[in-house]
């Protein structure tokens, strides 16, 4: 996410030592407490008061950790952000490389188990990422719509690579990206909420069959 998600630099103190490993467990528990009453109420109907309460320490002790509400959504958000940006990042990279379909075709799959496996461990992050996408974009979720709009642009990139290689045959390759994007949005909604009887990681083999779907095999 942005520098704004961030965690602030440790204070002085030695490396490992009991004070930091105290500021490692209050980041921590302010995490995992503004995740569950974000989750339960939404980003910006939960004060900073009722995170540093749930977290079990005063209001006043959150800024020692996060500048506002919005670095701690970046903090819960980051490493699945990261995850994913990697991800794609390393499938331009590979579709850069490759010299034959059999290779574009890895490239996509790769990524597609890739972010399978980002996401699925961490199901809730992934459901606040959804539930706030989904939301009017506030100072607190700026990043998440930003986040939302790189990896939209991202799929119509690799789209149109697949596109101009001849792997693909769709008349507008955006439209093709969104759909995909969509639907795999939709399929995490239906996990996340019960109503897909399948385990995570067979939805994920699933999302590889999806990012793969209509891409041929033959030789450009």
């Amino acid at each position: 996410m942005s520098k704004r998600g961030k965690v602030p630099p440790q204070r002085p103190g030695k490396a490992g030592g009991k004070r930091a490993r105290n500021r490692q467990q209050r980041t921590d528990a302010l995490i995992e407490a503004g995740l569950q009453l974000f989750l339960e109420r939404g980003v910006e109907n939960v004060p900073i008061d009722d995170i540093a309460r749930e977290a079990g320490m005063a209001k006043g002790n959150f800024y020692r950790y996060f500048d506002d509400k919005g670095a701690l959504v970046d903090a819960i958000l980051g490493d699945v952000a990261a995850d994913v940006r990697t991800a794609m990042r390393k499938c331009a990279v590979s579709l850069g490389r490759a010299e034959t379909s059999a290779e574009m075709n890895d490239a996509y799959a790769t990524m597609a188990q890739e972010l399978a496996v980002a996401a699925v461990p961490r199901l809730p992050r992934v459901r606040l990422y959804l539930q706030e996408n989904r939301a009017p974009a506030t100072p607190s979720t700026a990043n998440v719509h930003t986040l939302a709009q790189e990896l939209s642009e991202g799929a119509i990139h690799l789209t149109e690579v697949a596109v101009e290689h001849g792997m693909l045959e769709v008349d507008d390759p955006r439209v093709s990206a969104l759909a995909v994007v969509g639907a795999v949005e939709q399929l995490a909604l239906a996990l996340l909420h019960g109503r897909l009887d399948a385990p995570p990681m067979e939805v994920g083999r699933i999302v590889v069959q999806m990012v793969l779907h209509g891409i041929a095999t033959r030789e450009p």
